[in-house]
């Protein structure tokens, strides 16, 4: 005979291995498809009293959750789309010298082909954001693929040294595309993944953006070699931006056919309480402004700006940068480039299941920050040694931790303002990260050009130690885990109660402490 007391242990204990899954199942049924179904008890809470320092979060009772298997789908084709994108962002900047000598035109133009990718986005995110929270996500992805692929085609024409305006042009239509994707993320992470791998999606859509800077290091050296006939220069570049052109065309008929706004039912309970929320309750403006008032929050804008401007500089700057010191080395610098971004995509997602494990969202940010710091220092002091396989190793260091860093920033954030829009306070990091990445651009640039590289990478590595100082202290307030946590807590105090024939005393969830 099993005891009351050894049945509610047993049916915690199942709660929590549900827990571990992503789930917070109370009867699980599986369908055809290979589909989770949780259903869960939909009644009254006995107890709405405010917790600890959540204002914003009651306690609520659990809802019914589901994962898809199309949820990876989703991820898919978005990582496709921003790879798109990324690639067309450097594809001028890592052969800055040839495109130089092609267009006649001066390095700080070159370097502009990249950073209007940064200065398009400060003017645009807040009509952007505006508009995924009004019209959703697939309208905004569907819509930014568009301008990518638009602006694909504009520069397939622009293979001509007289071309430089029009080629600027392109480059600007795929910059607003850029706008529509670096928001999306964390919040297709949070629609469609569950608790216990929402920080693995995360890092696994950086990653498409990560991969496509990746391509865009590798293969432009590749495609365009630095040849002196003209005519053959202008073939060569012809091809690659065809074959861009055609990429992002098959991806926007992708994006078009496959990509869905939202699962039926949602993954986690803090996303099924955020869809009973009515739309006259939410506010785009007052979002804004509690997200500006949230000092947590604007210590890690500040912070992310400041880590991931440095990456954008060293980004695309990373030319200028190796054939000061190892002239003729641009497939190398591409390599070199491509070393940065798949150590960082590694370091993603390893930074991405680490959080999913341990949800040490302070810690973890603060550890990676500091080591993006020591790797700069140690790239800075070793790339004039006179050894490629050096700086291949360094730069590897340093794309590990710094390109690393990208999701952490995401999900912490999420975490420090939930339950607003995953979308705005992504879309406030990336403004920020597009300001210093314009301002670290052209300093170091100039930098670089009186007194050198490493000059220009310890300018980098003072903000830096700014931004890890400032991490420092950033208060962490898990409030995503809350209203999960919470909403269990709930159910499991309810299920012990009628097992046991009582009514579960409120006190007990008031001193709760998360």
């Amino acid at each position: 005979m099993i005891s009351q007391d050894d049945f509610s242990h047993d049916w915690i204990a199942d709660l929590s291995k549900g827990r571990s899954n992503g789930q917070s199942p109370i009867r699980q049924e599986t369908n055809s498809f290979g589909e989770y179904n949780y259903h869960l008890p939909l009644e009254d809470s006995s107890d709405t009293e405010q917790t600890s320092d959540l204002d914003t979060a009651h306690l609520l009772p659990m809802l019914e959750t589901k994962l898809y298997k199309r949820r990876w789908l989703m991820l898919f084709v978005f990582s496709a789309y921003s790879m798109s994108n990324a690639f067309m962002w450097l594809q001028y900047s890592i052969i800055s010298n040839i495109f130089m000598r092609f267009y006649s035109i001066d390095s700080l133009a070159i370097d502009w082909l990249s950073m209007i990718y940064f200065l398009t986005y400060i003017p645009l995110i807040l009509p952007v954001m505006w508009l995924l929270d009004n019209r959703g996500m697939r309208d905004v992805v569907v819509v930014g693929s568009a301008f990518n692929c638009i602006g694909a085609w504009i520069k397939t024409s622009t293979a001509d040294p007289k071309m430089f305006a029009m080629t600027f042009f392109g480059q600007f239509v795929c910059s607003v595309a850029t706008v529509y994707i670096l928001g999306i993320p964390s919040r297709l992470a949070s629609l469609w993944f569950g608790q216990q791998e929402v920080s693995t999606a995360c890092s696994i859509g950086v990653l498409g953006n990560q991969m496509g800077i990746a391509i865009g290091f590798l293969i432009p050296p590749i495609l365009v070699p630095n040849v002196d006939d003209m005519n053959e220069l202008a073939h060569h570049i012809r091809i690659m931006f065809y074959i861009s052109a055609g990429v992002a065309t098959l991806i926007f008929i992708l994006v078009v056919i496959v990509f869905q706004e939202k699962p039926e039912i949602p993954p986690t309970q803090a996303q099924a309480q955020a869809r009973n929320l009515s739309p006259d309750e939410y506010s785009y403006t007052a979002s804004i402004l509690r997200l500006l008032c949230n000092k947590p929050f604007m210590l890690l804008v500040v912070s992310y700006g400041l880590n991931v401007g440095c990456f954008y500089a060293v980004s695309t700057l990373l030319n200028r940068m190796i054939i000061e010191h190892y002239p003729g080395e641009e497939v190398n610098a591409g390599r070199i480039g491509l070393t940065i971004v798949i150590a960082g995509m590694v370091g993603s997602l390893i930074c991405g299941i680490w959080l999913d494990k341990t949800k040490t969202y302070k810690q973890t940010t603060l550890a990676v920050y500091l080591l993006s710091l020591i790797g700069m220092l140690v790239y800075s002091f070793t790339l004039n040694l006179g050894h490629l396989w050096v700086v291949f190793l360094t730069a590897g260091v340093l794309g590990f931790f710094m390109t690393g860093y990208l999701p952490l920033g995401f999900e912490f954030a999420v975490e420090l303002t939930y339950p607003e829009s995953e979308g705005t306070s992504s879309g406030l990091l990336n403004c920020s990260a597009q300001i210093f990445g314009i301002i670290f651009t052209i300093s170091q640039g100039k930098i670089i050009d009186k007194w050198g590289t490493l000059a220009g990478n310890i300018f980098l590595c003072i903000f830096l130690l700014i931004g890890t100082v400032m991490t420092g202290f950033i208060k962490s307030d898990l409030r995503r885990q809350k209203a999960n946590l919470q909403a269990e807590v709930q159910t499991v105090s309810k299920m012990t109660a009628d097992l046991e024939g009582t009514v579960p005393p409120s006190e007990s969830l008031k001193e709760r402490k998360f």
